[in-house]
């Protein structure tokens, strides 16, 4: 009888280990940190340029860019989590759209999304294959604008001044889907996408405003590791 006292308790003892390192993954108070690359890309489109100006001047962006980015992940429960996601600055190149269709390039601009998530991670701490949805507020920074000559030769022709180019820096929402894969108790991966419901305003030297919808759409994957 003492003996089979003995399995039992071991058996629980064995049990309560390998819960309490299962539940280590993303258990309450838990810091991953991630690592890999992240790609951002605008769904565009924008209203007319106010005059003076051609009916029907648009312009639209780059299809997108991809750069080394990263994350801070803190765990307040077992299911809850924040995220502020981490990244290089992200470039992209202003075309002409609508009625300039085909002009090319009339500009560009370096953007730097700051953004804070509020996550929520399904199943248990100790599984290894969790999805998660999230809601992030994000702060979309642009720096760096530039017009060339032809943004120059469309708005100020013969004025010999250079068209510079400003872009409203804005807040927006952000919802967020992903998914992390536990290789172990420590390293995982993890892919995710999310879109931001991003509305601006580029001004220019000249005067003239256009209002832009970018919308972008984000996808990343990671390698991390729990702290």
């Amino acid at each position: 009888m003492m003996n089979n006292i003995a399995k039992i308790a071991a058996a629980a003892a064995l049990s309560a280990a390998f819960s309490m390192g299962a539940q280590a993954q993303e258990s309450a108070g838990s810091w991953l940190i991630k690592g890999g690359v992240m790609s951002i890309m605008p769904d565009s489109r924008s209203g007319d340029l106010s005059a003076p100006s051609q009916p029907g001047t648009k312009i639209d962006t780059s299809s997108g860019d991809t750069q080394l980015a990263g994350g801070i992940v803190y765990m307040i429960t077992e299911h809850w989590s924040v995220e502020v996601p981490l990244a290089l600055p992200f470039k992209y190149d202003i075309k002409g759209a609508g009625t300039i269709d085909g002009v090319g390039k009339i500009g560009e601009t370096r953007a730097m999304p700051a953004t804070l998530f509020a996550q929520y991670r399904f199943l248990g701490a100790g599984a290894r294959l969790r999805p998660y949805v999230g809601l992030g507020l994000t702060y979309a920074y642009f720096f760096d604008e530039k017009g060339n000559g032809t943004l120059t030769g469309l708005t100020n022709p013969g004025g010999g001044e250079p068209t510079k180019l400003d872009i409203d820096s804005k807040f927006a929402l952000t919802p967020q889907l992903g998914v992390v894969w536990h290789f172990n108790d420590r390293w995982f991966a993890e892919v995710m996408g999310a879109k931001t419901f991003l509305k601006t305003t580029s001004s220019l030297s000249t005067g003239q405003k256009i209002d832009i919808t970018l919308d972008p759409w984000t996808a990343g994957a990671f390698v991390g590791y729990r702290f």
